[in-house]
């Protein structure tokens, strides 16, 4: 049994603690929560630590497998151009593909990532995430605009879950986003997803999609024909609301990732929708639109959110306190221990892993992690904040 104490503990679904007690079996489960009212006795047994002690972090939204397009794009260009060199570029340093993956699950451990939803188009990383010390959620996603070519699609993506099946990994099939799907394939994802626990869905990343979804026009449209990947007659979605609202599965939860250009107006459309989260991943906004999500609009709005990093094609750490810190920066009036909520709880709950990990609480074993050299006065990230593994 350890014992750990700090200036502050945040459990993720309760109030900050001043000076509290958590207590630790070998394997990391809980065992006590104490509530000091900031009155700290000394105990002989329990490590005093200068910060804040908070759960291990929750990565909602990872691809592991981009993990060698580390610096291979430009940033700044914008999404459509950000596809396009995408496309060209995936396959550069193939060879060390699994070197970087394996590196970028380690930092993520490093980092204080406990629980992670990582986005799959191949069976790459299923060795490294069997072995990884992150329990992970492999959203394995499908994506095709050629109505023709659905069926195929549906049968390679389902052929990827018989093998994450094979490795006892925890998985769903997920459409990728609203602007990348046919109808008809989105149709024949909704039939087998009927049972999913968690999907995610790419969402409102860029102004530019609503301008292909309503007028076939615009960065993404030219973007396409480049590639020679549009169909001549399209079948689409009409608008990202009837995507979320009558396309995708109303089974488990639904994560919907960037939300860059969400606006209040689809957000309150989107209420219809139970079991929804929104996921943020602010670094990776700004590496590729130079600019970051609304997070006090859906704060504002009472939605549900999360963090997540995206891949290393479009960032440069897979690290969610980083997220965090520029969440702060541009969000000021956002509480840490809201933010810390975000990073941790409510991910937890997206994931539906509620159960074990996202909250300080007795039986569970969330992984207890430190902020150090944090502004304790003002309750404020710094630069140079950094965190650290206790158990």
């Amino acid at each position: 049994m350890k014992n750990f104490s700090a200036q502050y503990i945040f459990t993720g679904d309760g109030p900050p603690l001043k000076r509290g007690i958590v207590s630790v079996g070998p394997d990391g489960t809980v065992t006590a929560v104490e509530d000091s009212g900031g009155n700290l006795t000394e105990r002989e047994t329990a490590e005093f630590h200068n910060g804040i002690i908070i759960p291990g972090f929750v990565n909602c939204h990872c691809h592991l497998e981009l993990s060698h397009m580390k610096e291979h794009i430009a940033p700044g260009k914008g999404l459509a151009e950000f596809l396009k060199n995408f496309r060209t570029k995936r396959e550069n340093g193939n060879e060390t593909m699994l070197c970087s993956a394996a590196e970028a699950d380690r930092d993520m451990y490093s980092g204080g990532v406990v629980l992670c939803a990582d986005i799959c188009n191949t069976r790459m990383t299923f060795d490294i995430k069997k072995k990884s010390r992150i329990r992970y959620i492999s959203l394995l996603e499908v994506f095709g605009l050629q109505q023709e070519k659905a069926g195929r699609r549906m049968e390679e993506i389902l052929q990827l879950a018989s093998v994450a099946r094979d490795y006892n990994l925890q998985y769903s099939v997920v459409p990728h986003a609203a602007y990348s799907i046919s109808l008809t394939l989105f149709r024949l994802l909704r039939e087998v997803t009927s049972d999913n626990r968690v999907t995610s869905l790419h969402f409102m990343e860029t102004e530019a999609e609503k301008t292909f979804l309503k007028y076939y026009d615009g960065p993404l449209m030219e973007s396409y024909r480049e590639s020679e990947l549009l169909p001549d007659n399209p079948e689409l979605v009409s608008d990202h609301e009837s995507a979320v609202l009558d396309e995708v599965t109303l089974s488990g939860n639904l994560i919907l990732v960037h939300n860059t250009f969400v606006d209040r107006t689809t957000i309150k459309k989107l209420r219809k929708r139970e079991n929804l989260y929104w996921c943020l991943c602010p670094r990776a906004n700004l590496y590729i639109e130079n600019r970051v999500p609304p997070a006090d609009l859906l704060d504002e709005e009472g939605c549900s959110i999360v963090i997540g990093t995206d891949s290393l094609a479009s960032n440069e750490s897979l690290d969610i306190l980083e997220e965090l810190k520029v969440l702060q920066t541009y969000y000021p009036e956002i509480p840490l221990h809201k933010l810390v909520k975000w990073a941790t709880y409510n991910g937890a709950m997206a994931l539906r892993q509620g159960n074990s990990y996202g909250s300080i609480r007795r039986g569970k074993k969330p992984g207890l992690l430190l902020l150090q050299d944090v502004d304790l006065q003002n309750m404020k990230l710094l630069p140079r904040t950094r965190v650290t593994r206790l158990a």
